[in-house]
């Protein structure tokens, strides 16, 4: 069959399957359905509990919500004092933060010392894995890359459907380990099969850090600075887990409680990690960024700034959509901690790098501080409105040098800490299989044999 009669029977098809599925809106209110597992204050459906970590945004008081200065706290943790305290020890603090999300407790520096030790160990991939699972198959996506790792990593382990504690951490591990390794490995296969660029396979080095690590693979010499793996280190420890109520570790949950190996519910979480809602929001604020940098001739300007930002508000800029990305948050309202401290070192990255980049991160703070007053203006509302750490998060992997196909898969390898986690505590804890209720709106009808049609 010829490609245009194709197109024309799929037209055809789309059309009927367009006319079939819209629902009306007013069913949802009328069954009482949360969409989105929200309420309609925007506040999460409690659907589980966890042990692994929380999202402070507000507290209770005598039964009103009242906003606080947001708070992420990792096995009862706060993040700021993990981080405070790794670079008081000059450390690169991801692995302790894996070792906290995987054991619910702090590593002795013996402990701390072994597990990374055996991270590094397990970030080489499998014997021929580079050149069978992602040379011979290369992808214009990373993301996508990641998750056919993933699931090819199932016919390299000798022991795949094995759910013991003992072996889910073998595998959680091996995989943490090598998240960075095939996110690197991936993207310069792409560079080499669509971007017609040099490609470079260098090998991990076991003694260094992921960050250090990651850096190495994706750099043609190899060479960083310090503060350049500082800054990446702490990005990585900021988004290594986020709360359960995440689209993607709710996909670990959910994947797993239908007691599925581990990498086919490690994959299921990439692929929602992908999706533009959920891992993609920080592309969307440079898009955003890249917009206003064109069309802002001061950026020194605030009265300039503000009069685009309003533009924006207004959908007569940028994407017509109205959104001003990197602000606002679903549980943060006073401020977004991880914002907060990448801020902090996205300015002195700024400084080391030079005044351009100074200039550029004192336009991100003029955005930060006028944007909450444009969407209050355009809104009608005096709600607190706070930056988001995608405001901040591109802006520092730019910086870096790091392209932006990459910044999604950069989530990935931090957040398949997280999802580990989360993955092990619903094998030992759950044992029931989500299943949600739907309620179906449509009427039965009287069938039509075939030749009656």
């Amino acid at each position: 069959m010829a490609k245009g009669t194709d197109q024309k029977i799929l037209k055809k098809f789309t059309t009927l399957a367009e006319r079939n599925d819209p629902i009306n809106p007013d069913l949802y209110t009328k069954y009482n359905v949360k969409r989105g597992l929200r309420y309609a204050d925007g506040t999460g459906v409690l659907v589980g509990l966890t042990n692994i970590g929380d999202v402070v945004g507000y507290e209770m008081v005598d039964d009103e919500i009242v906003p606080v200065p947001g708070r992420l706290i990792y096995r009862g943790y706060n993040v700021e004092e993990l981080i405070a305290d790794a670079e008081k020890n000059k450390q690169f603090g991801f692995e302790q933060c894996v070792y906290l999300l995987l054991f619910g407790q702090l590593p002795t520096p013996k402990q701390l010392e072994d597990f990374t030790a055996y991270m590094g160990q397990c970030r080489v991939l499998p014997s021929n894995f580079t050149e069978d699972m992602i040379m011979k198959a290369p992808s214009k996506d990373i993301m996508n890359k990641i998750a056919r790792g993933v699931l090819a990593s199932y016919s390299y382990d000798e022991n795949p459907e094995d759910r013991s504690v003992q072996n889910l951490l073998r595998q959680c591990i091996e995989l943490t380990a090598r998240f960075s390794t095939l996110a690197a490995y991936g993207y310069q296969a792409k560079r080499r099969y669509f971007d017609e660029k040099s490609m470079f396979i260098h090998n991990p080095d076991p003694t260094l850090s992921t960050a250090e690590n990651f850096l190495r693979l994706i750099r043609m010499d190899r060479t960083y600075t310090r503060l350049e793996a500082e800054t990446l280190d702490l990005a990585l420890i900021i988004h290594a887990e986020h709360g359960g109520g995440n689209n993607s570790s709710l996909t670990v949950h959910v994947v797993s409680s239908a007691d599925t190996d581990t990498y086919s519910a490690i994959a299921a979480a990439v692929g929602s990690l992908k999706g533009r809602r959920h891992g993609g929001a920080n592309i969307r604020v440079m898009e955003m960024m890249d917009d206003i940098k064109a069309n802002v001739k001061d950026w020194a300007d605030e009265n300039e700034i503000r009069e685009y930002l309003r533009k924006i508000s207004r959908k007569e800029a940028f994407d017509h959509t109205g959104l001003i990305y990197g602000m606002g948050h679903a549980v943060y309202t006073i401020s977004d901690p991880r914002e907060v401290l990448l801020k902090k070192k996205a300015r002195a990255l700024a400084e080391e790098k030079g005044p351009e980049f100074v200039k550029e991160f004192n336009l991100y703070d003029a955005i930060e501080r006028i944007a909450p007053e444009v969407i209050g203006e355009f809104h009608h509302s005096n709600k607190k409105i706070c930056a988001n750490v995608d405001l901040y998060s591109g802006f520092v992997y730019t910086m870096l040098n790091i392209p932006r196909e990459l910044y999604t898969p950069l989530f990935a390898i931090s957040r398949i800490a997280g999802w580990s986690a989360h993955r092990i505590e619903e094998v030992v804890a759950g044992g029931r299989i989500y299943r949600p209720a739907y309620k179906c709106i449509s009427k039965e009808k009287k069938f039509v044999p075939l030749m009656e049609r």
